[in-house]
């Protein structure tokens, strides 16, 4: 009866940490990526702003440049091109 007293335990843990890490990626306050295989990608999101309900910065990589776009709900623009 204790083993299963400490499994339930432990999986009660396990949900509650899993709920707060998908609540805190809904919030854009914790990121984190798999590694992945292979390296001939082109194009990588390096960071995300939420400014508000449907308003967000990106910060994008295609290739050797960088793109600050915004995004709304009414569409995406560039909002700087680096490099």
């Amino acid at each position: 009866m204790e083993v299963m007293e400490q499994m339930m335990a432990a999986g009660l843990v396990l949900v509650l940490l899993g709920g707060s890490l998908w609540w805190l990626r809904r919030r854009g306050m914790a990121a984190f990526s798999l590694p992945r295989r292979g390296g001939g990608r082109r194009m990588e999101c390096i960071e995300r702003l939420p400014l508000g309900p449907g308003h967000t910065l990106h910060l994008v990589r295609v290739g050797d440049r960088e793109l600050l776009l915004a995004s709304s709900p009414s569409g995406c623009s560039v909002v700087e091109a680096v490099r």
